[in-house]
């Protein structure tokens, strides 16, 4: 199989990257470096991947590398993912988010891609859950609460309507807040990379609001099997890919005050602007229809987390 995968430097991409490499299919990245990382992929391009420094909203770009290599799966993963960052510049992220995935969905289907498999977000999507009854499914409303989950809508929306029209073979992931080895501050999920520096180094973990907020957490590992059971198969649409569980920002940091050896003591600041206050994502229909399920429990991801971060 030759796959691209766009973002293929970032934290994420690049542990989908290394398991496509190592079963031996062949991988293109597209990644402009401006969050990933070129040292991510250090073993992945002495495996034989590729790297292509690019921006999914540059159309010409993105039309000769597809004309190019002619891409049988395309992982869609590069996107701008700062819910802050959305909020003062809702037109930048509307760009990244959505024209370039409607970028890559043009060029799949004149090449005659076979699957598209977008990474998208669950929290972000249903908005607050405070109030609703968790864990929200695929079926329940979605509330954006930022122009992130906004524009990652949008996107899901450019997918569904290529198959309409065209045929193309899509798939949406709805992502839980994502946590693990080489995982950046930015995110929901970049809290555990942000409490990981500080509990390792001598700062002071800082939780926004009074930390009794609560997210969906899954390990990266489960995630890169969620994508290579979406690529495998032929079903089409949305699923939740998440555990169920609703963990607090303090349980969290007191989870990594234990995998750290160091007491959680945190400082309190102001809550942000465009953050949700609960949510958990039920992923009952990628199990049904992809045969995946999370294998990671929280306590043994985030141990393995704070080992990448203590050997860096």
């Amino acid at each position: 199989m030759r796959a691209l995968v766009t973002g293929g430097a970032g934290f994420i991409g690049s542990h989908l990257v290394d398991s496509l490499v190592a079963a031996g299919d062949e991988v293109i990245v597209i990644d402009d470096l401006s969050t990933g990382r070129p040292e991510n992929l250090t073993g992945a391009l002495k495996n034989g991947a590729e790297l292509v420094e690019g921006d999914v909203t540059d159309s010409g770009a993105v039309r000769d590398l597809f004309e190019a290599r002619r891409p049988d799966v395309v992982f869609h993963l590069a996107a701008q993912v700062d819910v802050r960052r959305s909020v003062s510049d809702p037109v930048y992220d509307l760009n990244v988010n959505a024209a370039g995935t409607l970028n890559l969905l043009e060029a799949s289907r004149s090449v005659g891609t076979r699957r598209f498999v977008l990474a998208s977000t669950g929290g972000a999507i249903y908005g607050e859950g405070d109030e609703r009854e968790l864990p929200l499914d695929e079926d329940a409303e979605c509330l954006p609460s930022s122009p992130y989950g906004l524009s990652k809508h949008a996107a899901e929306g450019y997918l569904s309507q290529y198959t309409r029209l065209y045929g193309l073979s899509t798939v949406a992931l709805r992502l839980g807040n994502v946590y693990g080895p080489r995982q950046d501050p930015l995110g929901e999920a970049g809290v555990v990379a942000i409490f990981c520096g500080a509990l390792l180094g001598t700062g002071t973990p800082r939780v926004f609001g009074d930390g009794r907020q609560t997210r969906d957490y899954v390990y990266v590992a489960d995630v890169v099997g969620a994508f290579g059971a979406a690529a495998a198969s032929t079903v089409q649409g949305t699923f939740n890919v998440g555990t169920g569980v609703e963990t607090s920002v303090l349980e969290l940091g007191a989870l990594l005050g234990r995998a750290c050896g160091r007491k959680f003591e945190p400082e309190f600041a102001p809550a942000r602007l465009g953050e949700i206050r609960r949510i958990a994502i039920d992923s009952r229909l990628a199990r049904e229809e992809l045969g995946w399920r999370p294998r990671t429990a929280l306590a043994e991801g985030l141990r393995a987390t704070a080992s990448s971060f203590a050997d860096a």
